[in-house]
């Protein structure tokens, strides 16, 4: 009965959920609705499978509007009437314009113009389709408007976007926030009306007797809708079909293509290769998923065309087709992977595979696949309202002042001495939180459907113009779309540019074949690299747990890097399983504490569960299930969607099992509790292998080109650490780093031989088109030869020059930068326009008498600090009051169980809850010798010294050696004071100052 319902997904206007929507209409009788969000189809689908568990029949489209003025509700008479409103929407999402007036034909759509819109445009031509919608409010106008006479075309049109008052002010609240302004200052229009509410179905016959053929016309026109999708265990795959002309040729083209490329993978292929071929094409073919092979092979296909590097890796890893196809990197076979990890014979949906690209490449892949498959689509998330933000909006929309927000944001307050304003912010921000804010774009996820996309919901364009489609992947599984993972990283790309600039600045070094990382695995050089943590850079395996992690597992092979990148998951480290594992690892005799059944299954991780595969060998080996129940199980621990009940059916076997073959009572809950607690965190093996693949390539080039790769995983983002930390990392290996030079420096950082120059890309403020100016015609024209030729030939304003003064880019004349900043003001304008071409005849130059400067190495630190970030001297050649007596890193090991006093440069913090409103801190620093320590903060040391901003600080504490790796137990820290810039004391101080030059770190600076 009620054709206009909005749910949170009408964006920053609805207030409830779409399950909320259904218990609302069983609530109040009603037996027929339509939801119909503003400008947005996230929900129809979800409303659609959720409306038959509440006795309702649905019915979904779209309220069309500008802004929140309505134009007309357009509801889908069926399928093809959802798809025509999709594209409309679509076009006008992707275009950005206004809707116009009137509908566009919608042959298998209804359109309802509310009464007020038909009043206004003074409409009197009705299509057959085209009703004009009545609400309570609007009933008594209708008595008095010539529109009464129209009875074969109104219709009940009463909006639903509240249940109560509480929602209406939540409601504007949402609209203050998407407007941006005070809540006092909220305009009326902006707001919907109280009595858009859900009324019993006696009340709306009550209000409407003397209208009846109005509610009749509604009931017609209900009775004539009908969509239908079918979901979960109703579902039917919704990917493309068929990658060729049919399917029987995409059979044919995926046998030959593993019969022509297995030889490159097994020259020597044995019988149990073949058998293992045979048994997953069977598999593959039998559950329709040959054109999802034959897809994923195409899209890296293209990218070895490209010349792009990428890996592929999740749960696909586990298939021998995929390693032939070239699809994955990884034997399934030499790592035992499972094949029914990958795919069981139960499994309606196709199998995971997860394809990084370089992220400069991503986007030019993914162009690739909508150019070449026709119904083609990125899939969207749901960005919510988060607490602190949620807290941060509606404080500004109180008007409360910013420290107070400050305060209730980060949570730092007594509730008792909060005012009513204080207390309404968190109360609404309770309710608001986890609504959805706004959509954006999965990371990764993209949909490749057999029908159009728009047989499923409309699409907006992202900034990167890919038609998005507005479901998540969630609500795309439950209809039987599966998405490609198509995702991007920094590793890759610095693997690659690291090639490049070795070939550059090494062009008679013997590089090996980045994809011979079998070569990688047994070279002594690379894994003494692992076992002693030294990771900084390397993709995966550079953060100080993981490096911690390597130190004591002493991890020197591909296997234990497997394994490692596992053990370091959430499963295995939260269930206390990482412990035992390092422990049976290190020593032989603690392997004798793992239960001998436990052991006997998975020798290789000592009893451990480590992979996600242990699940299934604990489930068929331990518990005497199939692979195939023990892949349900593991997929429904992990969060993914079974049939109801299937899980609970299960264990109830597991166990029975388990007491038929004889276990103790005790084992077998201990054994389940394991389970429980790792299958949701835990990598595929798989996915660990194919990160260990990408690891050791990275590690090949820091063992050999440390400098290169370290240039390359800058110019790249880096990685966990900031950039003043990757240049540290390069001056211990030898290089010499120095601030950008108008001469020397690219758009990225470049190295010659030793010598890395930061890139101008790098300088804060300096704009893009500049750097282009100056790259070209230093390209073309060769070297500045002075700052006056630089003048004459790149027209630059006087702000961008004052940049690369302030920087020191014009160091190579030889002259004080402040002498030529001088002359800079002397010789520009403020403002100086590119010119259209070169000058024929360059000016002749004054120069100018200007008094003698005194160099200062403070100053020099703190433009780098403002311009860079950080200052090239380091924070240690910063510090006010020379250093005390205090250890170095270096000599930590000698110092294990005593307490030491060390200085170090913050790196990173992390923090742990222990408890509520308890915490401790893990900190890693650097050293004034640039060698790397890590520490940790227990609780009462956190609380009382926190780490919060970069510094160099004197810490206090106890060596610990743990199986090889020492941290320092803090006890104490102190923040050291800085050397203030000398430009901030006033004029007399500072003519009356003589400054002394920094001491020398290194060449360089």
């Amino acid at each position: 009965m009620f054709l206009n319902c909005h749910t949170w997904f009408s964006l920053r206007y609805g207030t409830f959920s779409v399950e909320e929507l259904c218990e609302l209409a069983k609530k109040n009788g009603v037996q027929a609705l339509a939801l119909t969000d503003i400008n947005n189809t996230s929900g129809c689908l979800e409303f659609v499978r959720l409306s038959s568990e509440y006795g309702i029949t649905p019915l979904i489209g779209i309220d069309f509007r500008n802004g929140v003025s309505q134009q007309y509700v357009g509801i889908a008479r069926d399928n093809e009437g959802f798809i025509q409103l999709n594209k409309y929407l679509s076009a006008h999402l992707h275009q950005k314009k206004d809707l116009k007036d009137e509908a566009p034909v919608l042959s298998h759509c209804y359109v309802i113009y509310p009464f007020e819109k038909v009043e206004a445009l003074n409409k009197i031509h009705f299509r057959e389709n085209e009703f004009i919608g009545v609400s309570v409010e609007s009933l008594r106008k209708l008595k008095f408007s010539k529109y009464r006479h129209f009875s074969d075309k109104l219709v009940l049109l009463q909006s639903v976007t509240f249940r109560s008052k509480k929602d209406h002010n939540a409601h504007r609240l949402l609209r203050a926030i998407d407007k941006n302004t005070l809540l006092s200052k909220l305009p009326k229009e902006e707001q919907a009306s109280l009595s858009h509410q859900m009324f019993p179905v006696e009340h709306l016959e009550a209000e409407f007797e003397d209208f009846v053929h109005i509610l009749e016309n509604t009931k017609n026109l209900i009775a004539s809708c009908r969509v239908s999708y079918g979901f979960g265990k109703d579902r039917v795959n919704q990917n493309l079909q068929v990658y060729g002309l049919s399917k029987e040729e995409d059979e044919r083209k995926l046998k030959t293509l593993c019969e022509e490329k297995i030889l490159q993978r097994y020259p020597d292929a044995s019988a149990k290769v073949h058998e293992r071929v045979e048994k997953e094409l069977h598999a593959i073919i039998n559950l329709g998923f040959v054109s999802y092979f034959l897809i994923n092979y195409d899209i890296v296909q293209y990218a070895r065309s490209k010349n792009y590097p990428f890996i592929g890796r999740g749960s696909g890893a586990n298939s021998i087709v995929a390693y032939i196809l070239g699809i994955t990197n990884v034997d399934p076979l030499e790592l035992d992977l499972f094949f029914e990890r990958f795919i069981n014979t139960q499994r309606k949906s196709p199998p995971d595979f997860d394809i990084d690209f370089s992220w400069k490449d991503r986007d030019d892949v993914t162009a690739y696949i909508f150019k070449k498959y026709e119904n083609t689509a990125l899939l969207a998330t749901y960005v919510t309202f988060k607490r602190r933000a949620v807290i941060r909006e509606l404080g500004k929309v109180f008007g409360l002042p910013k420290a107070d927000i400050d305060k209730l944001s980060a949570g730092f307050f007594s509730y008792d001495n909060l005012d009513e304003i204080e207390k309404l912010v968190l109360r609404y921000g309770a309710l608001v939180e986890g609504f959805p804010n706004y959509l954006s774009v999965h990371s990764g996820g993209i949909m490749i459907t057999h029908h159009s996309v728009y047989s499923y919901a409309a699409t907006f364009l992202p900034p990167k113009n890919f038609p998005t489609i507005q479901i998540d992947m969630n609500v795309a599984e439950e209809l039987g779309i599966f998405k490609f993972d198509i995702l991007a990283q920094r590793g890759l790309p610095k693997i690659k540019d690291a090639i490049e600039l070795i070939r550059q600045n090494q062009p008679g070094a013997r590089l090996e074949d980045i994809e011979n990382v079998a070569v990688f695995k047994k070279d002594p050089a690379i894994n003494n690299l692992l076992k002693k943590g030294d990771c900084m850079g390397v993709f995966y395996i550079e953060s100080p747990a993981m490096r911690g992690l390597l130190t004591k597992l002493q991890t020197d092979n591909y296997l234990g890097l497997v394994a490692a990148s596992s053990v370091i998951r959430p499963g295995v480290s939260n269930g206390g399983m990482k412990e035992a594992y390092i422990r049976r690892h290190r020593d032989p005799e603690a392997r004798k504490e793992a239960n001998p059944v436990l052991y006997e299954i998975m020798p290789e991780t000592y009893g451990v569960m480590v992979y996600q595969e242990d699940v299934l060998k604990i489930a068929h080996f331990f518990g005497g299930l199939s692979f195939e129940e023990a892949d349900i199980l593991r997929r429904s621990m992990s969060g993914k969607k079974c049939k109801e009940g299937e899980q609970e059916k299960i264990a109830i076997k597991f166990r029975e099992n388990c007491r038929n073959k004889g276990y103790d009572e005790n084992l077998i809950i201990e054994v389940w509790e394991q389970i429980a607690s790792f299958a949701g965190y835990a990598f595929p093996k798989g996915h660990s292998a194919s990160y260990a693949v990408e690891s050791y390539q990275s590690l090949y080039l820091k063992c050999y080109f440390p400098l290169e790769f370290m240039v390359a995983a800058l110019n790249n983002g880096g990685g966990f650490y900031d950039a003043e930390t990757y240049l540290t990392e390069i001056r211990k290996c030898g290089g010499i780093v120095h601030a950008p030079c108008i001469n020397k420096s690219d758009h990225p950082h470049s190295i010659h031989g030793r010598h890395i120059y930061l890139g101008l890309g790098m300088i804060r403020g300096l704009e893009t088109n500049v750097i282009r100016r100056i790259l070209e015609n230093r390209q073309f024209f060769g070297p500045f030869t002075s700052f006056d030729d630089f003048i004459d030939r790149v027209p630059v304003p006087l702000d961008q020059l004052t940049l690369l003064l302030k920087i020191n880019a014009f160091r190579f004349t030889g002259i004080d930068k402040h002498h030529l900043l001088w002359k800079a003001h002397f010789k520009l304008k403020k403002s100086r326009q590119p010119l259209s071409q070169q000058m024929l005849f360059r000016p002749k130059h004054r120069d100018f008498d200007l008094p003698q400067f005194s160099y200062s190495a403070l100053v020099e630190a703190y433009d780098q600090i403002a311009l860079l970030g950080f200052s090239l001297a380091g924070h240690f050649a910063l510090l006010k009051e020379p250093m005390k007596n205090a250890i170095t890193a270096a000599e930590l090991p000698k110092h294990v169980g005593k307490e030491v006093q060390i200085y170090g440069s913050l790196i990173t913090v992390k923090k742990v809850t222990t408890q509520p409103n308890k915490f401790m801190s893990f900190a890693t620093f650097f050293d004034a010798e640039g060698e790397v320590f890590d520490t940790v903060q227990f609780p009462a040391v956190a609380e009382k010294y926190p780490l919060y901003s970069k510094g160099v600080f004197l810490c206090r504490g106890t060596v610990v050696d743990e199986l090889g790796y020492l941290s320092v137990n803090l006890s104490w820290v102190s923040r050291q004071e800085m050397t203030a810039d000398p430009r901030l004391l006033d004029r007399r101080q500072l003519s009356d100052s003589k400054y002394a030059p920094l001491p020398a770190r290194s060449a360089g600076y």
